[in-house]
């Protein structure tokens, strides 16, 4: 009998630190199953669509939103902390640009379309040039060399980034993403049915996947 085959949507946005964390629970959550065969895409969502194409200030642009430089500090202690215990070595004194991610999501929306896989390698190459390598991931060739160390042709995806192609289909998937109800990122979308907000720990997600496995059809949870 085959395994069940368990389809997981992840919206979430390049420039979250959450959606990280996230991903590497994910991950983990996966690791601890048996008989279930997980299928991941990933769907693109934009926490700063207004930043320009060159970006801005990474520091000038978390003071705009945060204010206080006090919560700054303690949330980056707190994620890297966080990150720690998952492999992920969080270097926020690196990152220089708070990039526009809408060309990083149009290349992840292309890595769909190639070989199983290479997605979420992008995606995972994406995260840790941006949060552990502080490199800009708004710049074109930042994206394309990512997109290539994940098994994308560099000179079809420069190519493309150079015109308008699919733009309007991944700035309407992050609208969508907000008209179904989603506010915040990651969001993980279980069976096309089960939704769950935020980064969870990796024994709810695993139990979440299980149970969509099994048939069952529980609501939405929500929590950090």
């Amino acid at each position: 009998m085959p395994n069940k085959l368990v389809p997981i949507d992840i919206i979430a946005d390049l420039v979250c630190p959450w959606c990280f964390i996230g991903r590497k629970r994910l991950l983990a959550a996966i690791s601890i199953l048996n008989n279930i065969d997980i299928r991941l895409n990933w769907k693109p969502f934009q926490l700063a669509p207004n930043i320009p194409p060159s970006g801005v200030p990474y520091k000038a642009y978390l003071k705009s939103v945060f204010g206080d430089q006090d919560i700054i500090d303690k949330t980056e202690r707190e994620l890297i902390e966080l990150g720690h215990d998952l492999g992920i070595d969080f270097d926020f004194g690196a990152i220089e640009t708070a990039p526009n991610t809408l060309n990083a999501h149009r290349v992840i929306y292309w890595a769909a379309q190639d070989r199983l896989g290479v997605q979420d390698k992008l995606v995972a190459e994406l995260y840790s040039r941006y949060f552990e390598q502080g490199q800009d991931i708004g710049s074109v060739g930042v994206i394309v060399d990512a997109a290539q160390k994940s098994g994308m042709r560099a000179d079809v995806v420069e190519k493309l980034l150079a015109t308008a192609i699919d733009r309007d289909t991944v700035i309407t998937d992050c609208r969508r993403a907000q008209t179904i109800g989603v506010q915040g990122v990651p969001c993980f979308i279980i069976d096309n049915k089960y939704a769950i907000m935020g980064a969870q720990n990796s024994e709810i997600l695993a139990d979440a996947i299980q149970q969509a496995a099994d048939g069952f059809e529980p609501g939405l949870t929500e929590d950090r």
